[in-house]
């Protein structure tokens, strides 16, 4: 069957919503874990994951950073608006966007956006590094979201500064409160570092330097990748069929040392270990971009369609050969990181090029998460999840985790 003729309704289940973790652990590597291999369900604890993954494999995160996206502004008749952020105006410059002085155009979800004519919103904020004032005006309608030009004193500070002070952590929907102090921290992986994404890769909020200092001591190693991840993965899909539904966009970038480690990985027939789905999603994008590069139909910038692998599943070409031809293209255009998109949707019926292990949270029934997790473990995912239900596990972003080895 193609994925395209999936029927969404075979991918629910029933999520209790006193199953979905509200808050998260006091300790992150304290939460349980799901082993399953070979058709077998272990349970043990996050702190034990060096015990499960194999020696001299190569773990890959998603080192993005969430950002204060949420920004509510009061109008002086008492509406409340809410600007939800999601990416720059050129959605690949996202540095040049953060460290912007007086102005800025990005692309937003807007909240009570009836209410909100053509006036110029005013936002003013007491802060730690002084007295801001930010505005905000519409200047086109994209669809479902809008483009929206900020302007902000003092001058000197940057979009970033500003957009932490004014702005709140888009902790997600599903939690259904208020955020407190410690979402601060916890709602961010240990090793973020690349502002842009509005929500967290949960798979790597069990990470500790514990965890990390043990799977280094095994030979473990670890490489990082850059997706920032979009309000798109919360979207429920809608449609009967996975052919109606169009699956989100997101940016990636990831340097040619990561992807030296992919390569040298691959090439020696280690495990790749992928953290998270988001991390799943680019490194099977890069296959498919590498493809596309030894096809010569495929520019220097990565931009994977959500049909594509399966419009070009007819290949020979080995997964250590398509890092290859993106490590040479990168040289040929003097380039140390690799920037694109990707809008893959991953589901039964896909065929995994690049990933072995998969470190991920429990998600969402009917949604694209759950259909990449089927695509990896095949109908054993319902084994899997009702094991998670009886079994007393947290599901979702402040769940707990699972290592899945593939099929």
């Amino acid at each position: 069957m193609h994925p395209k003729e999936i029927s969404i309704k075979d991918f629910t289940y029933h999520l209790p919503e006193d199953r979905i973790a509200k808050f998260p652990l006091e300790e992150r590597d304290q939460s349980k874990l799901l082993v399953y291999k070979n058709d077998t369900i272990l349970e043990n604890i996050f702190s034990h994951l060096d015990e499960f993954l194999p020696k001299n494999s190569l773990l890959v995160f998603n080192n993005t950073k969430v950002i204060h996206a949420r920004i509510l502004f009061q109008k002086e008749t008492g509406s409340t608006i809410e600007i939800f952020c999601l990416e720059p105006e050129n959605n690949l410059d996202y540095q040049l966007a953060f460290n912007s002085k007086k102005v800025g155009v990005w692309k937003c979800m807007v909240g009570n956006a009836k209410r909100w004519k053509e006036e110029v919103l005013i936002k003013k904020i007491s802060s730690s590094i002084g007295e801001i004032e930010l505005r905000a005006k519409k200047t086109k309608k994209l669809n479902d979201i809008f483009e929206i030009k900020f302007s902000w004193q003092p001058e000197h500070l940057s979009f970033s500064e500003v957009l932490h002070e004014a702005g709140n952590l888009p902790l997600p929907p599903y939690l259904n409160r208020k955020n407190i102090d410690a979402d601060e921290e916890r709602y961010q992986t240990v090793y973020a570092k690349h502002n842009g994404s509005v929500a967290a890769p949960t798979a790597g909020l069990h990470f500790t330097k514990n965890v990390i200092e043990k799977l280094n001591n095994k030979n473990i190693a670890k490489t990082y990748l850059t997706l920032h991840v979009g309000a798109g993965t919360f979207k429920p899909i809608k449609s009967e069929t996975l052919a109606e539904h169009k699956m989100h966009e997101e940016t990636v970038f990831i340097s040619k040392k990561s992807l030296m480690e992919i390569y040298n990985c691959l090439l020696k027939k280690k495990s790749l270990i992928a953290v998270g789905t988001t991390s799943t999603r680019t490194l099977e994008s890069l296959y498919w971009h590498g493809v596309s590069l030894i096809k010569k139909i495929a520019k220097k910038e990565m931009q994977i369609s959500q049909w594509e692998p399966y419009e070009n599943a007819e290949n020979n070409i080995s997964n250590n050969e398509a890092i290859e031809a993106i490590l040479k293209n990168l040289d040929e255009n003097n380039l140390d990181e690799l920037h694109g998109s990707t809008q893959i949707i991953i589901a039964p019926g896909y065929v995994f090029k690049m990933v072995d292990i998969i470190v991920t949270n429990f998600h969402q029934p009917e949604n694209s998460l759950i259909l990449l997790i089927a695509a990896f473990v095949g109908e054993n995912w319902r084994k899997i999840y009702d094991y998670a239900l009886k079994n007393n596990f947290r599901f979702l972003s402040y769940g707990d985790s699972s290592i899945l080895f593939r099929e």
